[in-house]
């Protein structure tokens, strides 16, 4: 794909994001949707987290699109960069995982993710838009340009942090207001949910590596780590 296709990819992806995250902005007003967002907000939710991400990762993207062709590549190592630490640390895992673990639950039992009635409050195109259509996009990310990868050790921890800011906030969530953010933690008792956020944190870590695994096989030594990984 040419430089200015890569920049228009980007525009497209990031104002596709930006519409979505306005799109939920509003729907909170509507009476019947705003008690989902009850005891935490919108943004006690994985989904609308990684949403926001996305947007943030595709951003960037499209800034280092705009200075690569107006100062070169030299002068924007510290944009590039960031990209691709917030690319595979994070953009690239989150959004795996939120595609996956919702699919799997919602099939397994939608109830405990994603009950019937909210699809008399959220359109279908909604859904697919917050649950599916993430993972296509990242792929093609993959695809359409090389991310260096940082140091595994480094990668992994700040994935790690990320995982666990977001289970404090669930747990912080449910001591005060006695409610889980999703149904699926009501029906696990403490060592289920000890056992559900450490399985869930080694799935996102797998993901990592696939992620890694996948950039080598598709670019190859094209982009050089920046340390060597142990």
């Amino acid at each position: 794909m040419t430089r200015m296709s890569t920049c228009v990819y980007h525009l497209f992806v990031l104002s596709w994001y930006i519409f979505l995250n306005f799109y939920i902005s509003q729907e909170g007003q509507d009476p019947r949707k705003s008690q989902i967002f009850l005891n935490g907000g919108q943004w006690k939710y994985l989904t609308f987290l990684n949403l926001l991400l996305q947007a943030i990762f595709f951003g960037v993207a499209c800034l280092e699109d705009v200075l690569r062709r107006t100062k070169g590549k030299k002068d924007i190592k510290f944009v590039t960069a960031f990209r691709d630490l917030l690319f595979t640390t994070l953009a690239f895992p989150i959004s795996t995982f939120v595609f996956l673990s919702f699919w799997i639950l919602f099939l397994y039992d939608r109830e405990l993710v994603y009950p019937k009635a909210l699809d008399t409050i959220f359109p279908v195109w909604l859904n697919h838009a917050m649950h599916t259509f993430i993972l296509p996009f990242s792929l093609v990310e993959v695809i359409l340009r090389p991310h260096c990868y940082p140091l595994r050790k480094r990668g992994l921890t700040l994935l790690a942090a990320a995982c666990l800011a977001y289970v404090s906030r669930v747990l912080w969530i449910y001591s005060e207001t006695g409610t889980w953010v999703y149904p699926v933690f009501a029906k696990l008792s403490p060592v289920g949910l000890a056992a559900f956020f450490s399985l869930s944190y080694i799935f996102t870590t797998g993901i990592y590596l696939f992620g890694e695994k996948l950039n080598h096989w598709k670019w190859g030594d094209t982009v050089q780590p920046r340390k060597k990984r142990k």
